[in-house]
């Protein structure tokens, strides 16, 4: 999976922060969970969190729903990176490897299609040492509405 941000126009970029900025003004859980915006573009988000004690399970490694909840962000943020308001319809995750406590991970979500209203994603959640923890895949359902009103990328 590419961690470059992909190439659009420079209005593209700006509506994709923009969107990501207005999302995680209202997005509680993210903040609560301490998941940062590393980087949106087109389609693409990047995000990380820091395991913390409180996300220990019983086996004292990262509990796969913080692993989940961390992709299904840049999912989120990246699946809404064009104004169009859009949930997820679908979504699964495999499990590689343990996350530790104290770890920074970071979740790169890249859409691989987009067909009228749905859109495919994929993540890869990756440990500091560039090791995958998890992969996730998304299928993204476009609702009515904008993620914000009246924004959009003029024309050319």
């Amino acid at each position: 999976m590419s961690q470059d941000i992909p190439r659009g126009t420079d209005a593209e970029g700006d509506l994709a922060r923009r969107c990501g900025e207005s999302m995680y003004a209202n997005d509680h859980a993210s903040q609560g969970l301490g998941i940062r915006i590393e980087a949106i573009g087109p389609g693409f988000a990047r995000m990380s969190m820091r395991v913390r004690r409180d996300m220990l399970n019983g086996y004292g490694t990262c509990h796969g729903g913080f692993l989940f909840t961390l992709a299904d962000s840049a999912f989120a943020f990246a699946c809404n990176s064009r104004n169009d308001a859009t949930v997820a319809a679908g979504c699964s995750i495999e499990f590689l490897r343990p996350g530790r406590e104290g770890e920074l991970l970071v979740a790169t979500a890249q859409e691989r299609v987009l067909s009228g209203r749905t859109g495919i994603y994929d993540a890869a959640v990756v440990n500091e040492s560039g090791e995958t923890i998890a992969v996730f895949r998304g299928r993204s359902a476009r609702i009515k509405g904008e993620v914000i009103a009246g924004a959009h990328v003029p024309e050319a």
